[in-house]
């Protein structure tokens, strides 16, 4: 009899319904609850907004996938230490995701006024109050992956921080931003405008997959470490890819953001550089990529489910 097939569906509700409730507690506040210290009202009114009720939260379905695949488990089947960790890692990727859509829809970066089907924060706060959120998102990404009492490691607690900032910096998130703005108007080489998505967006979808796999309560073989490298690169890229078909087959109703923004802006795009017929086939051969990366990682199929799902959505989603 062969087996059951895995229900994403199922896996992702459960999954988010610890997500969310995190990221409602640690966001409370503007961090860590202090009664007698609060977070300013208006400065905790824009993290919440730029944060909940929005998103599809590919960042921590990643890295608690990723934490699943690499999870070692008792005899009564349940997995063995780090799940606070993992479940902090979740919360400050998106966290970190979502401060990079504040800053990135501002006049001075992108200009959007639609974000998740809503006013972007800057239209609905003001520049100085989505400018204060990004910078507060950012830092409390940090502040929960650290907490004083939690019972990973530091050294567990320092890879994820240097994961993390890594995916962030220059080195990926906003070194690619970067690279974007000086773009705009310029005919970049189908090399150039990979390594600008795998920094701007495939750095921090890579990140996180990384993020799970470093809260194994076991060192993880080289062999699996690299396949699950692999498979982040090709996911992340994957996304910006099916991003640019996207922006040019779907409406602002259905992705939520402003549709054709990219075209109107003159950014270099996959569609624009390799045309809508080669982009698509390129998605799909960069989820067989993932796929094979999966299928060298020595790890049991049915841990990697949940990742496999998850790349499959990542190509064949409609917005």
């Amino acid at each position: 009899m062969s087996a059951p097939a895995f229900d994403l569906q199922a896996w992702s509700t459960q999954a988010l319904a610890l997500v969310e409730q995190a990221l409602s507690d640690w966001v409370a506040a503007g961090g860590v609850v202090d009664a007698e210290h609060p977070a300013p009202a208006a400065l905790r009114e824009g993290m919440r907004y730029a944060v909940l009720d929005g998103g599809k939260r590919l960042r921590p379905l990643l890295v608690l996938a990723a934490r699943e695949a690499v999870a070692t488990f008792d005899a009564a089947g349940v997995a063995a230490g780090l799940d606070d960790a993992a479940l902090r890692a979740a919360c400050a990727a998106e966290l970190i995701h979502a401060y990079s859509l504040v800053h990135d829809d501002m006049p001075c970066m992108d200009n959007d006024i639609l974000r998740r089907g809503k006013p972007t924060v800057h239209v609905q706060f003001g520049e100085a109050q989505a400018l204060l959120a990004g910078d507060a998102l950012q830092a409390l990404a940090f502040e929960i992956l650290t907490p004083a009492d939690a019972g990973a490691p530091a050294s567990v607690q320092a890879t994820l921080c240097r994961l993390l900032a890594q995916a962030a910096g220059y080195q990926g998130m906003a070194g690619g931003q970067a690279i974007d703005l000086a773009s705009i108007g310029m005919a970049l080489s189908e090399e150039e405008l990979r390594c600008m998505h795998r920094l701007k967006t495939g750095a921090l979808l890579q990140g996180s997959v990384m993020m799970g796999a470093a809260c194994s309560a076991r060192p993880l073989p080289p062999a699996t470490r690299n396949a699950l490298h692999t498979y982040g690169a090709a996911l992340g890229l994957a996304f910006q890819v099916v991003d640019d078909i996207l922006d040019v087959t779907a409406d602002s109703a259905t992705l939520g953001k402003t549709a054709g923004k990219d075209a109107a802006q003159d950014k270099p795009t996959y569609v624009s550089l390799l045309g809508l017929d080669r982009s698509l086939a390129y998605a799909q051969e960069l989820l067989a990529q993932a796929l094979t990366a999966l299928d060298a990682s020595d790890l049991p199929r049915t841990r990697t489910q949940a990742l496999r799902a998850l790349a499959d959505m990542v190509v064949n989603r409609s917005s």
